[in-house]
């Protein structure tokens, strides 16, 4: 998959977390660097992570899914989201929207399956909420969750921030 930005293309790897665009003048991993010591600041306790940097944060059997905010920082300024109908249904890791932003697109990708049962209308008029407050009213989607033993496959706070440090450790 590619991106278009100002008539480049920067490769996508799938999604939102490994989006890489680096203009000539800058050098690949400037912003890995730059943001290796805020990875314990920015991962919220209690929340589920995927490895494609969504969060999922369970209330009963509906789990509220967003970007994390390494997600948003790799993406910048978010200008526009695009977030599935209520009662649409999807697989762990199905395509469930997009967002787009000064540098690039990206796909969302479902934690776990389930079906749409609010959508953050929110997000879709400012998706700049993405940027300043990814954990709290730039959550994503509400779902009920239909495989609850999906959530074991995820990553818990501690685990996701060794993950992003290994990541970036290897850029």
């Amino acid at each position: 998959m590619f991106a278009r930005r100002l008539g480049q293309y920067a490769t996508v790897r799938g999604s939102v977390h490994l989006l890489k665009f680096t203009p000539k003048h800058q050098t690949p991993f400037a912003f890995s660097r730059c943001y290796a010591g805020k990875v314990d600041s920015t991962v919220k306790d209690g929340l589920k992570y995927t490895e494609k940097h969504e969060w999922i944060a369970m209330q009963g059997s509906v789990g509220t899914i967003g970007i994390t905010d390494y997600a948003q920082d790799l993406l910048g300024d978010i200008v526009y989201a695009q977030l599935p109908e209520v009662g649409a249904e999807f697989e762990k890791d199905d395509d469930f929207g997009a967002l787009e932003s000064v540098k690039a697109a990206s796909e969302l990708y479902c934690p776990v399956s389930g079906k749409i049962t609010e959508a953050n209308n929110d997000v879709e008029e400012k998706p700049g909420l993405l940027n300043t407050d990814t954990y709290g009213k730039g959550w994503l989607v509400k779902m009920e969750v239909t495989k609850p033993e999906e959530l074991d496959d995820l990553m818990d706070a501690e685990h996701y921030r060794k993950f992003l440090k290994a990541e970036l450790e290897s850029e």
